[in-house]
């Protein structure tokens, strides 16, 4: 298997671990949210850590706490994506993994908007009709339900400010999250010191505590790899994999209510995401034309 198939290979396992993860957080949710995201924070320290000084990389974990604005953009990226965990383990607890889902197949448009408004990065037509259709389709969601899908929102937001910070950051995906972990820990480890019982758990309980430290880097490990040999219009399509996963456990596992306005609002999602997708693709092959083009130029010589 060649680079891109092995990149690839990587971004499907990635998007299954985290589409199905659902299952794995509904074993969890006697543990209270709070205390169960602190665990999660610790634990994925734990083997980042590990990973890290299993590579004899763990002196790169200066970098993104060389200075004290560095470490201020990784302390905000850690509460960001605490807050995007948190968001998730409270859908599942709550039986609203519907939501989750909702969130994480809005979040490439958010994305999108975010760098149009805060980079000033060129939104094609395509791509603003996607915008808006998925605006349409919370709208239309809070108009029927009564009330907005904030987890979705919370979901989809945090995310992408958080990528937003990260590509600011220019760090390697494990070095970085193992300091927004390291960065989190004392106040994970407060908060688990001062509730009652969070040390107490069934050794069933403990076991899963432990293994969501792996089952939130693996995926991240894999992510990695996948984003260094893939070309961005393939890694945006094999992601839906993830919300897609996350809404068919939804539906089908945990029987979550399905209603009319799902029922419209989520095909409105869909489509707006073809759209997005369509116009990633010719924007990716329109780039590499041009690099092509470069290349060809910059290679032709001249008789004097």
């Amino acid at each position: 298997m060649g680079g891109a198939g092995k990149g690839i290979a990587a971004m499907v396992g990635a998007c299954t671990i985290w589409g199905l993860s659902p299952l794995f957080y509904a074993l969890l949710t006697h543990v209270p949210p709070l205390e169960l995201l602190a665990w999660r924070c610790l634990w994925s320290l734990v083997f980042f850590l590990g990973l890290l000084t299993a590579r004899r990389r763990l002196g790169d974990l200066a970098e993104p706490l060389a200075s004290l604005p560095r470490a201020g953009m990784t302390l905000v990226a850690g509460l960001l994506i605490a807050a995007n965990w948190l968001g998730f383990i409270l859908a599942v607890s709550s039986g609203r993994t519907l939501e989750s889902a909702l969130g994480y197949f809005i979040f490439p448009l958010a994305a999108v908007a975010l760098g149009r408004l805060v980079l000033g990065e060129r939104i094609s037509q395509l791509q603003w009709i996607a915008v808006w259709g998925a605006v349409g389709a919370v709208s239309l969601l809070t108009w029927g339900l009564g009330v907005p899908p904030w987890i979705s929102i919370v979901l989809a937001v945090t995310f992408a400010f958080y990528g937003l910070l990260k590509t600011g950051l220019a760090i390697r995906p494990v070095v970085s999250v193992t300091a927004e972990m390291a960065l989190l820990a004392p106040a994970a480890l407060i908060w688990l010191v001062s509730q009652e019982g969070a040390f107490a758990h069934d050794p069933a309980t403990l076991l899963l505590l432990m293994l969501s430290g792996p089952l939130t880097a693996l995926p991240l490990v894999m992510f990695s790899h996948a984003a260094r040999r893939v070309r961005l219009s393939t890694l945006g399509l094999v992601q839906y994999l993830n919300p897609s996963l996350q809404f068919l456990c939804a539906v089908l596992w945990f029987a979550e209510p399905f209603t009319l306005w799902h029922a419209i609002a989520f095909p409105v999602i869909w489509g707006a995401l073809a759209l997005y997708s369509a116009s990633q693709i010719v924007q990716d092959r329109a780039a590499r034309r041009s690099a092509s083009s470069v290349a060809t130029s910059g290679t032709t010589v001249t008789n004097p």
